[in-house]
């Protein structure tokens, strides 16, 4: 018992699935463990509050335990388990009816910069995705995040094809020009290096 009791925190995942699928409680929970954060992590990226988030990915892995023994490894169990949590969240959003893809929000303009030193800050991919509309962070975060295709999220969203590419598109544009190394200071880039 005592190696059974050892394998799961130095045990491969898919490992750990085959023990899950078994019935091992303790193999699961390891799994739980390992890729909590990150299901949590796509679910906030997709627009859910970080309360939400916690409950989807709850969700998502009582449905992945309940789900194991059809998990192929195919793929990473964590990509398995993104995908689930994505489409709860899409069906919770659809339920709650709060995003429409065909009807796009406004967009606002950048804030003005404060200073110079306002456009050196540091920008992470949550901030960035947070100045897509909501309809691009869905589908960029189906696509990029939790690996759907383009086709899947259409459908996951019941939403023409052509309309989630080019949300896809819209949505990657904005992340590559906010992301961009030196946007909106290339003159104190210069002198820096220059």
């Amino acid at each position: 018992m005592a190696v059974s009791q050892a394998l799961p925190a130095s045990a491969h995942d898919l490992e750990l699935v085959a023990l899950a699928a078994a019935g091992g409680r303790g193999a699961f929970g390891e799994l739980v463990r390992r890729h909590g954060s990150s299901v949590r992590g796509l679910l906030r990226r997709m627009g859910a509050d970080p309360a939400l988030a916690d409950d989807l990915a709850q969700d998502a892995f009582l449905a992945a335990f309940e789900q194991i023994a059809e998990f192929r490894g195919d793929g990473a169990f964590q990509a398995w388990v993104m995908r689930i949590a994505a489409r709860l969240y899409v069906k919770r959003w659809r339920k709650d009816a709060r995003l429409y893809l065909s009807a796009e929000p406004p967009q606002l303009d950048d804030p003005a910069p404060v200073g110079e030193n306002a456009r050196v800050a540091h920008l992470d991919l949550d901030e960035a995705l947070r100045s897509l509309s909501r309809a691009e962070r869905m589908c960029v975060s189906l696509c990029y995040g939790a690996g759907l295709s383009h086709a899947e999220a259409a459908l996951a969203l019941n939403s023409p094809l052509g309309t989630v590419k080019s949300h896809v598109k819209r949505g990657l544009d904005k992340l590559r020009d906010r992301l961009a190394p030196g946007r909106g200071n290339t003159a104190n880039e210069n002198e820096v290096h220059g």
